[in-house]
């Protein structure tokens, strides 16, 4: 059974959701699921923008099918090879013939190593090239690593809509709504947008700010994503998130608390330190166990937020493993520009200070404040008034 919705009279979504994939790209959790985007532009010639994803295959065909009604599809816009939106390109292909694939040289390298072959009608395109479908003229402008090196965006010049590709996407399958304007974008969005950006994209905020400044010379009306809902309102404040996120400024001036704990003793101190915080009038404190919560969570919560505390425990003469692998994600999507306080506990021979300390060395602009808290064992009485001298630091900095 078709499922499409019009976005204006000549585009049609066509795109379905997946709510049954566990963990997208294998790695971040989706419990709330994620939508597969494409688009259908009837004009005097009919663009298809993306595929699909192989698990919504049957829905998307129905849509496409729905959306031309009978007509032929003469081109298919390829923004990104990635195979949630492409893997279901050569079958599209063999429905549809006489279709001809718009793209960058590099997808189309990239088709060929997915596909063993190159679709038989192919257009390469570059910055700036156009496409005339009629009443519409589509302008391509080139994305390289936002993510992938053979992304591309298309400007439609007559409606003024950017298909934005992965950028501008969240994680989320779509019920029914499909603007965010119709939806309480904010507070149960903007979470699952955040987590996306920093985990997908967050490594390449240079190459974001390009594509931005690119993006500040046109009249955007609406954003058409590969993931997540369409954009038509409040445009400035969506992009103005990803200003702030790509450019590795906090988004919030807070404090999170992320601890490893074994045995419980270093959690009762990380917590302890969150009381001291909230007694010197600091708001909206986080604290997240690294055991219990997905290092995506995690990563995106080091970037939102000013400052961080980590607090770990020793492990095997290292880093607690949970830990241990924060920084190196962090590391990885070039965390930077943030003020941290370190706790250590080791029974009888602390090394995590100086091993936290000795990762964030390799990352940019990050300033640790105040004395490390070191443990043996458990807090003792008489470091109530190093843990209170911690939060001061953490406070006078805020």
């Amino acid at each position: 059974m078709q499922n499409i919705q019009n976005i204006s009279a000549d585009l049609i979504y066509v795109g379905a959701s997946d709510r049954r994939l566990a963990l997208f790209e294998n790695v971040y959790p989706i419990p709330r699921g994620v939508s597969y985007n494409s688009y259908v532009l009837l004009d005097e010639k009919t663009v298809l923008f993306d595929t699909c994803d192989a698990a919504v295959a049957t829905q998307f065909f129905e849509n496409v099918q729905a959306a031309l009604a009978g007509r032929r599809l003469d081109y298919v816009v390829v923004h990104h090879t990635e195979p949630d939106h492409a893997a279901t390109l050569m079958d599209l292909l063999l429905r549809y013939p006489e279709a001809t694939v718009v793209t960058t040289a590099k997808a189309a390298q990239m088709m060929e190593q997915f596909f063993g072959a190159k679709p038989a009608s192919l257009q390469a395109v570059k910055e700036g090239d156009t496409l005339c479908t009629g009443a519409h003229t589509l302008v391509f402008t080139m994305a390289p690593m936002v993510h992938w090196p053979e992304v591309m965006m298309t400007y439609d010049a007559t409606a003024k809509v950017l298909f934005s590709a992965d950028a501008f996407g969240t994680f989320g399958a779509l019920s029914g709504n499909l603007f965010a304007d119709e939806m309480d974008f904010e507070h149960e969005w903007l979470g699952d947008a955040r987590r996306y950006y920093i985990n997908i994209v967050g490594k390449y905020g240079l190459q974001v700010q390009n594509v931005l400044k690119k993006a500040a010379s046109l009249d955007i009306q609406m954003i058409c994503p590969l993931h997540g809902p369409v954009w038509r309102e409040n445009l400035g404040w969506f992009i103005g998130k990803h200003d702030v996120w790509s450019k590795y400024e906090p988004e919030d001036k807070a404090v999170v608390i992320i601890y490893g704990s074994i045995y419980g003793h270093t959690e009762a101190v990380a917590l302890r330190l969150g009381t001291l915080l909230a007694e010197r009038g600091v708001r909206g404190i986080k604290a997240y166990d690294a055991s219990h919560t997905h290092a995506s969570k995690l990563v995106a919560e080091c970037f939102r937020a000013s400052h961080v505390v980590f607090a770990s425990s020793t492990y095997n003469n290292g880093l607690f493993t949970p830990i241990e692998g924060l920084l190196a994600d962090l590391k990885a999507h070039a965390w930077q520009r943030r003020t941290v306080a370190l706790v250590e506990n080791g029974s009888w021979a602390p090394q995590a200070a100086k091993l936290m300390r000795a990762e964030l060395e390799q990352m940019k602009d990050i300033a640790i404040v105040g004395e490390p808290l070191s443990l043996k064992s458990a807090m003792q009485p008489s470091q109530e008034e190093q843990l209170a001298a911690l939060a001061d630091a953490l406070v006078a900095t805020l």
